[in-house]
């Protein structure tokens, strides 16, 4: 749908308390519209919100729902929901958060959109966090707290760029038309919404670039094979005289890119390298940030911001002082024996970048021993990317598996933890006597956790669930 903001305009959001939703409630006060919306609890988006002159209301019921509001909801909410059952009774214009995300990128010059299976959280908070402290007028939305800014988004009205992450999860990533556009990797993911795979990853996202505007740039990395699939969709489509400009990043010179990260050197701190562009050396960029993974999303960034007309001697310095979005290689404790790290990780390919970063990370610390605590996200997921996720733990030297993250799904009898310790023990023999399995809830792990733990040892927290917790919990016993 075409929906476009006007002054007066009131909205109510539906389950405002999320990462994704609370960011486009506070750019909308920023703004200057009213706002208000509900969750089923507390969290501090919602307080943040609330200081910022949001109604918030905890519980959803028809009784929330102003008149002469638009709605905003995402995928996740349920046609029996009481605020949107009520909100159709009151013939209320009803959007979904990808339409007015859409809307509010028209309120500024320019809308940087960061995109790809992997990488989107972190790009565009790097971007955001760079650009604030450059003191360039920038507005964002990111999918999480940026932790120096203590904030996951902002608005002026007078911002020159927006900074967006956009989300591919439920196909809405196809409705948005940004004049610079990131696209990072591609990759098979969210097989409960693309049944055939990354062919409808590949789809969707060459249907978004091909309706993007001539004058418009896209930035691909071109060491990435799912990228290159597109790229040869894009240039074998009927519409290939009208798309827009590809500019090409790499880390290998021979790739014929654009730009790309020159003479990479990893450190315990995190990494540097040379800025490429078009036969230029521009200078040089450090990074907090550990593993090749995050070169690459730095080189995304530093190529985006280059194309948006910011001069890297600008904007180098800060690169450095970004430690990462949360729940990105967290560290959530550290005494004089064991650290503990939190990664969202949770797809066979982010399992691998994080677990060769703290591989890289622990041979550099001394040669620590490894240790990855994985909880499985969706049944749907471990099914489909089963023989996938057999192969993403090489790095570590104890595997713990948890019972899975169901997020909604139904429990699968034949695709679950225990089935999955049991083949990957038989496929990789070698690791049997330290694959593990810890059944029950999170808060019920840290005690049988600890038994397998040693001094020394890194421990890594992996996947989008209530994971993130056990970290906290181990410490304590610790």
């Amino acid at each position: 749908m075409s929906f476009g903001l006007k002054k007066g305009d009131k909205f109510h959001f539906i389950a405002m308390g999320g990462v994704g939703q609370s960011a486009l409630a506070k750019i909308l006060v920023q703004l200057g519209f009213e706002v208000s919306g509900s969750d089923m609890s507390d969290s501090k988006y919602l307080k943040e919100l609330k200081e910022l002159g949001a109604k918030v209301f905890i519980g959803h019921g028809a009784e929330n729902v102003p008149n002469g509001a638009h709605i905003v909801l995402s995928s996740a909410i349920k046609e029996d929901n009481p605020e949107l059952i009520r909100a159709r009774e009151l013939n209320l214009t009803v959007l979904h958060r990808s339409d007015l995300l859409l809307a509010i990128t028209r309120e500024f010059p320019c809308t940087l959109g960061f995109a790809g299976t992997h990488g989107k959280t972190t790009t565009s908070g790097l971007a955001s966090y760079v650009l604030s402290k450059a003191g360039k007028s920038a507005a964002y939305a990111v999918g999480g707290i940026i932790p120096e800014l203590n904030t996951n988004a902002n608005a002026s009205k007078n911002a020159e760029i927006f900074v967006a992450e956009l989300d591919e999860s439920d196909g809405t990533i196809s409705k948005y038309n940004p004049e610079i556009l990131v696209i990072n990797n591609l990759e098979a993911d969210h097989l409960d919404f693309y049944k055939n795979g990354l062919r409808d990853v590949l789809e969707t996202f060459k249907n978004l670039v091909l309706k993007l505007q001539k004058n418009a740039k896209v930035l691909v990395n071109v060491d990435d094979t799912g990228v290159l699939e597109l790229l040869k969709m894009l240039e074998a489509s009927e519409f290939k005289e009208n798309l827009p400009q590809i500019i090409k990043f790499s880390t290998k010179s021979e790739a014929g890119a654009d730009i790309f990260a020159g003479n990479i050197d990893f450190n315990p701190r995190g990494a540097e390298f040379e800025v490429i562009y078009k036969d230029k050396n521009l200078g040089k960029i450090s990074t907090s940030l550990k593993g090749i993974h995050n070169v690459y999303n730095a080189l995304a960034v530093c190529a985006a911001l280059i194309e948006a007309g910011y001069n890297l001697s600008e904007i180098a310095k800060y690169f450095e002082g970004f430690s990462g979005m949360g729940r990105r290689f967290q560290q959530v404790f550290k005494n004089e024996s064991v650290e503990i790290i939190d990664d969202y990780a949770h797809h066979p390919s982010e399992i691998k970048a994080t677990l060769n970063a703290a591989k890289e990370y622990a041979v550099k610390s001394g040669g620590r021993r490894v240790v990855a605590i994985f909880q499985p996200h969706r049944y749907t997921r471990l099914k489909a990317l089963f023989n996938d996720f057999l192969e993403s733990f090489d790095m570590a030297d104890v595997l713990i598996v948890a019972d899975v993250f169901s997020a909604g799904d139904l429990k699968d009898p034949e695709f679950n933890s225990e089935t999955f310790v049991q083949v990957f023990k038989e496929k990789h023999p070698k690791m049997a006597e330290n694959t593990f399995y810890i059944g029950g809830k999170v808060d019920e792990m840290p005690n049988e956790v600890i038994k397998y733990i040693d001094d020394g040892d890194i421990i890594l927290t992996l996947g989008a669930g209530d994971i993130t917790k056990l970290g906290k919990l181990v410490g304590e016993k610790l």
